[in-house]
Parts: C-alpha cells; sequence; structure tokens
C-alpha cells in the first residue's frame, strides 16, 4: 500500500496518534499528550504523519525557530516510526519532508535531540545526513 504524507496543524488532527507517541514516551498519558499539544501548538508546532491507509505508521513534530548558533531552523521533536514498519523508508520520507518544509520556510537547517541510549535512531540519523553536534543537557526542577 502506498504511504502518503499530511501536515498536521490542529490538537484536534495529532491527539489520534497518542498511540504511536508512546513508542518513544512510554510514561505520557493520553490526558497528558492532549494537554501538551493544546500548549504546544498555539506556538507554532506541527506535526509530519505518514499514512498507511488510514493508519499512522510514522510521526514527527517540530517547531520552526532562530537560534544564535543557527540562525532560522526546523527542530524535529518526536521523531518516531511504528516499530512494524521500521526499515521501509518511512523514516527517510519524513525526513525529506521537514527538509522540503524547511527550505520552504527558508531555514539554513535541521536540527533534533535523540536520547544517547537509542542506539537505533542515531544510525538512522547518520545514515540520513546529520550529524552530532554537542549535548543536550537536563537539570529536574
Amino acid at each position: 500500500m502506498a504511504i502518503t504524507l499530511r501536515k498536521l496543524t490542529t490538537v484536534e488532527e495529532m491527539l489520534p496518534h497518542w498511540r504511536l507517541v508512546v513508542q518513544l514516551t512510554p510514561d505520557l498519558s493520553p490526558e497528558a499528550y492532549g494537554a501538551l499539544l493544546r500548549e504546544m501548538v498555539p506556538h507554532n508546532y506541527f506535526q509530519v504523519a505518514a499514512f498507511e491507509g488510514e493508519a499512522c505508521i510514522g510521526l514527527s513534530g517540530y517547531w520552526i525557530g532562530h537560534k544564535l548558533y543557527s540562525g532560522k531552523c526546523l527542530e524535529i521533536d518526536n521523531f518516531i516510526v511504528d516499530e512494524a514498519h521500521r526499515g521501509q523508508g518511512v523514516g527517510e520520507r519524513l525526513v525529506d519532508r521537514m527538509a522540503e518544509e524547511a527550505r520552504r520556510e527558508g531555514c539554513r537547517l535541521l536540527m533534533l535531540d535523540a536520547y544517547v541510549e537509542n542506539f537505533q535512531a542515531h544510525r538512522f540519523y547518520y545514515r540520513n545526513g546529520f550529524h552530532a553536534r554537542g549535548f543536550h543537557y537536563l537539570k529536574r526542577l
């Protein structure tokens, strides 16, 4: 079956795909997902979703913003391909679509964070032209 990509711009379009998001963030409840989306969407948060028929098999959120070291950029946020559909080109299609969006918006680069322990994702990003530039640090408050 053919894979189609769609840009999701509203909370209502994004909510049904919680089951995919928890493959990356298992502790995220549907209620917390909805609450976060209601906070994020008004601040220019979007998603690109890959569909096989009506089933969402891949998803990536993103923001377009500016940083002093990069200028205008597209920041990928929570990139997920359903476990059963990995290795079939879905991830590459999502990256290509976000690169197109970034070019349309006049961005200089794509950027993302990947969990340290997610070695499969690291290999994927390297294969798709990304390189590690730094560390992302957290301090719990």
